[in-house]
């Protein structure tokens, strides 16, 4: 009896004890999924904001039935920072936001002012219109309006010397002024040197000025050239070119590749003047966006006039998402005008396409909220935390990684200051090279002055002018010896 009783409670316990324990367990499961979607569990007792939001890669998108991007991460920070639990919503019109024909305001914007949503987390511009609906924070992102276009639809023919472009004007005016003054070091130290010359009464100098300027561009084409130098001094100033000239052929052949691979220099299309002017590829942007009210509201002619192309084009040239916008450039000879840090990231995920240098309207995208909203100031100051600390540069690198990143390089042709280094070790050279030869002559003179009992000085003298007017005496001595024969 006993034993009965005692095995009826323990299955009693072990019922009950599984019972709870899967009780527990689905609590938790529940839990778990309410903070995956930025919500936390109701015994915190924090405030629940709506955030709306837009399907736009990178900020936001939807991969494994949630979302993910820099502006979620961005939501994620900041909701940490503030203590609030946040529901994502995406906007219903998939706009931005901007005044419909009936007055009223369409997208994130308007979803904000029906008290649809809290705050729109999002690449939405600060535009003045949209600041006297709503308010904004700091801008978490800075970018402008640029222009996407496909490198093949904007190369031009390469110029009948182009290959003179890896260095600039400077850099080729300092290689030639460098290649004149080693040959006349050259030619000068070579006069001077015992050792190069030991008798210029009696014997020819081999280097001449133009034994000496051929020596020189024979090193430039990396070709031995005669003659060939002998004494110490020579040899220093020949060694010093030999190296400059190797380092200066290696940063040529560097760049020139570059060059050739990246194009830069091939883009037709560099500011939107030339956007306005060529009649080749067509341009627009997005339709109801900021950038297109931007063209509408500017006085400058250049922007008035690509304003009334797009409007009278409207319904061929404007398009409805960006990623239609990514698909036409890539299919069609069409460039798209939008935010160039959108089209920044479209340049890296796509190895065909480019954006132009000319970069207008400096512009920041912020966090839009209800005008008197308490929490406009709270995210403000944790923006500008996170953009203190850095996070925000962790999370645009994050975001915007991509392996055609080497193709978005500027290419700019060599500058003197590049090179500033070889210069001065050849200029260093050239003095050590007509040092050492000065030296070997003094060395010289103060032994002949031994012998025929004169100062080293005025030998020195008598030396450096006989070997600097060697063709003079020489002249001398044929028309002295021509008179004696005759």
């Amino acid at each position: 009896m006993d034993r009965g009783l005692h095995f009826m409670f323990c299955v009693v316990t072990t019922v009950l004890l599984l019972r709870e324990s899967s009780q527990t367990g689905a609590m938790r499961n529940d839990d778990a999924m309410i903070k995956a979607n930025g919500l936390r569990g109701p015994e915190e007792n924090l405030p629940v904001l709506t955030v709306t939001t837009i399907l736009e890669d990178p900020y936001a998108m939807v991969r494994s039935a949630e979302l993910e991007g820099y502006c979620i991460d961005l939501l994620k920070a900041l909701a940490s920072m503030l203590h609030f639990s946040y529901k994502v919503k995406v906007v219903g019109d998939g706009k931005y936001g901007a005044i419909s024909s009936n007055g009223n305001w369409t997208g994130m914007i308007g979803e904000i002012l029906r008290q649809e949503a809290d705050i729109a987390v999002a690449p939405l511009t600060v535009t003045s219109a949209r600041e006297e609906v709503v308010s904004f924070t700091t801008p978490f992102l800075q970018t402008g309006i640029g222009i996407l276009l496909r490198k093949d639809t904007i190369s031009q023919d390469m110029s009948f010397f182009h290959f003179l472009a890896p260095f600039s004007k400077e850099t080729w005016t300092g290689l030639l002024f460098a290649y004149v003054l080693t040959c006349i070091c050259l030619f000068l130290v070579a006069r001077l040197s015992p050792c190069e010359w030991n008798e210029p009464k009696n014997e020819e100098n081999h280097f001449t000025f133009l034994n000496s300027l051929w020596f020189g561009a024979g090193a430039l084409t990396l070709q031995g050239a005669t003659p060939r130098p002998k004494a110490f001094s020579v040899r220093v100033i020949a060694a010093i070119w030999w190296l400059f000239t190797i380092a200066l052929l290696a940063a040529y052949i560097a760049n020139f590749t570059a060059l050739l691979s990246s194009g830069s220099e091939q883009l037709t299309i560099q500011t939107f003047e030339d956007l306005v002017k060529q009649r080749k590829i067509e341009f627009g942007t997005l339709d109801g966006s900021s950038t297109f009210y931007f063209f509408k509201n500017s006085k400058n002619p250049i922007h008035r006039m690509i304003f009334e192309y797009m409007d009278k084009r409207r319904d061929h040239v404007l398009v409805k998402t960006y990623q239609e916008a990514v698909q036409r450039v890539m299919e069609s000879n069409y460039a798209f005008i939008g935010e160039s840090i959108s089209q920044d990231l479209a340049a890296a995920r796509h190895c065909n396409l480019i954006r132009a240098p000319e970069v207008i309207g400096d512009r920041g995208y912020g966090i839009a909220t209800a005008q008197a909203s308490q929490w406009t100031e709270k995210l403000s100051v944790a923006v500008l935390k996170l953009r203190e600390s850095g996070d925000l540069d962790y999370l645009r690198n994050k975001w915007w990684e991509s392996s055609c990143l080497h193709s978005r390089e500027r290419w700019s042709p060599l500058q003197p200051q590049a090179l500033g280094g070889l210069f001065l070790t050849l200029a260093v050279g050239l003095a050590l090279g007509v040092i050492a030869a000065m030296v070997e002559l003094s060395n010289k003179s103060r032994h002949a002055a031994g012998h025929v009992k004169k100062s080293c000085c005025s030998i020195f003298t008598e030396e450096m002018c006989t070997r600097l007017r060697i063709k003079e005496n020489t002249r001398q001595s044929q028309e002295t010896s021509g008179r004696a024969n005759a």
